[in-house]
């Protein structure tokens, strides 16, 4: 592969907004066209020109996915298999005769060439005038829906959404000396007025950690239930875990008792499971036939955009944001869905870390296998996309090593909204849109820089990681001496220009010993005594 082949997709990224599972699409055959090597290659006794093989395409292909932040290291090499048959599918590519619209296509010395024609696909647009009436239409509901009457003639007058420190604390004054004028005159509000505000807030709080003027092209504001997340917030267990009031919508006794079994084994609390060779693959497989013949998945159809959009966030150097995000984005499931999110996350996070978890599948290990089995059970769009299954599994793997974070209850977030009820309650605002008074997170991002960059500041991190190794080595004092020497030369073997620059003379490396050479005192000389002859 030749280099920086295949970093077109990564330096230019794919930004948040509607059909982005198409954009992505378009990237990554984009970034196929531009980057895969082309040569001449023999079959049947014929040279073929400008070619490739399916093996060199599933290469090409694996390694340009596991190193791009929307995919993840989590692809398989099966799974890029499967996004060569869409290719050829949809004459991204042809056979060397010209042939396509089948998925014929393995790991194999097959050839294949790139079409003249342009393999990408135009999302589709709303009509703009339709789009002009839909937010228009919202902007009408939302000022409807907040206004309250009756308010105090007092209410700030702001222009954005945050208030300067100096407002705030006049605001402050100004709302105890109201307070305490008119203690008794709080207004009451409805339960209508309650839900917006819930709305509004989570809306608010979604758009400022995505760092997005607008949510608009990712989420319409009427998607968003606040009976869902009012819910959600208030009835969990101490586990943080949704009760349902209503039995009939959990998971069936059968299935919570095998996703019981396997989370826990081998110390299941059931010991009334028999036990036979093969037992736990078919417990396994009993959860997944449930979870696969769910009606949609457990994300819905209707947040479909909106969680594809933060995959888009899922980099280490995002990685608190894309947390934040999906913790406020899991809040508007449907609580049923929630909760079967929270406990198959659960199970499927303590299988894949538990050693003792027999093979559940003769090639997979048991973490790709979970992310393989549920990532369309988590993820899905209601017509079918290309990309569906690798974006999924990116997001099931993000999920399984987070859902402890991602699935528990923001506290901010009911603390916010009191607030914003108080002062809605109190006339001092006078609606949700004039600003929160609760501080809202903030986020430093970071600029991206090269791949050589990146490789330096790798380089340079790694060696002063190893540089304080070596340092703790010197400094340690419990170790003997012995064992110390023993460590430095071990530690010389492996990395001597670091040593060197530590120890630079052979002095500086006496001298952390004190190897002084001792001078040995001077025997003794006595003479030898002449001992006479006895014989005279």
């Amino acid at each position: 592969m030749p280099p920086g082949a295949d970093r077109p997709m990564e330096s230019r990224g794919v930004p948040p907004g509607p059909y982005r599972a198409t954009k992505l699409w378009n990237e990554v055959t984009t970034s196929f066209r531009a980057g895969m090597p082309l040569r001449k290659h023999r079959q049947h006794f014929k040279k073929y020109g400008n070619c490739f093989t399916a093996g060199e395409a599933v290469d090409w292909l694996y390694d340009l996915l596991r190193n791009n932040s929307n995919f993840g290291p989590e692809v398989t090499r099966q799974q890029t298999i499967q996004l060569l048959r869409k290719f050829l599918k949809n004459h991204v590519i042809e056979d060397i005769k010209g042939r396509w619209g089948s998925e014929n296509v393995d790991d194999n010395n097959q050839l294949f060439r790139f079409p003249a024609a342009s393999p990408l696909k135009t999302p589709p647009r709303r009509h703009p005038e339709l789009r002009k009436n839909n937010i228009e239409n919202f902007s009408k509901d939302k000022d409807s829906i907040f206004k309250l009457r009756n308010l105090s003639r007092r209410t700030p007058k702001k222009h954005g959404l945050h208030l300067s420190q100096e407002n705030a604390e006049k605001i402050k004054h100004e709302i105890i000396k109201e307070d305490q004028e008119n203690a008794a005159d709080n207004r009451e509000l409805s339960q209508e007025n309650v839900e917006e505000v819930w709305r509004y807030v989570i809306l608010i709080y979604l758009q400022t950690i995505l760092g997005v003027p607008s949510l608009e092209e990712v989420i319409n504001p009427k998607q968003v239930i606040p009976q869902y997340i009012m819910y959600n917030m208030a009835n969990t267990s101490k586990h943080g875990v949704v009760i349902l009031q209503n039995k009939s919508d959990d998971l069936p006794h059968w299935v919570l008792s095998a996703m019981k079994c396997l989370a826990n084994w081998p110390r299941s609390n059931d010991m009334n499971n028999p036990t036979y060779v093969g037992f736990e693959r078919d417990v396994f497989r009993t959860i997944a036939d449930y979870f696969l013949d769910l009606p949609e998945p457990l994300l819905t159809f209707e947040y479909y955009e909106l969680f594809v959009n933060i995959l888009g966030l899922l980099q280490p150097h995002l990685e608190r944001v894309a947390i934040d995000a999906l913790q406020l984005c899991c809040l508007l499931l449907p609580p049923p869905n929630r909760r079967k999110l929270q406990l198959l996350m659960r199970m499927i996070s303590r299988m894949s870390q538990n050693v003792d978890m027999p093979k559940l599948h003769d090639t997979m290990g048991t973490r790709s296998l979970m992310i393989h089995t549920f990532s369309r059970c988590v993820l899905c769009c209601a017509e079918e996309v290309d990309l569906d299954e690798l974006l999924a599994g990116r997001l099931v793997s993000f999920l399984m090593d987070h859902h402890q974070e991602i699935l528990q209850v923001p506290s901010y977030l009911q603390t916010a909204v009191e607030k914003h009820l108080d002062y809605l309650k109190k006339g001092h605002i006078e609606n949700p849109g004039d600003g929160l008074f609760a501080p809202l997170p903030t986020y430093s991002y970071c600029k991206q820089i090269s791949a050589q960059e990146f490789d330096e500041q790798k380089v340079s991190t790694s060696q002063a990681a190893i540089a304080e190794l070596l340092e703790n080595i010197i400094k340690n004092r419990s170790l003997p001496l012995k064992e110390k020497r023993k460590k430095l030369k071990q530690f010389q073997k492996e990395y001597p220009l670091i040593y060197q620059k530590r120890f630079p003379t052979t002095e500086s490396e006496a001298a952390l010993f004190g190897d002084k050479p001792a001078i040995k005192q001077p025997m003794l000389i006595l003479r030898k005594p002449k001992f006479r002859s006895l014989r005279y």
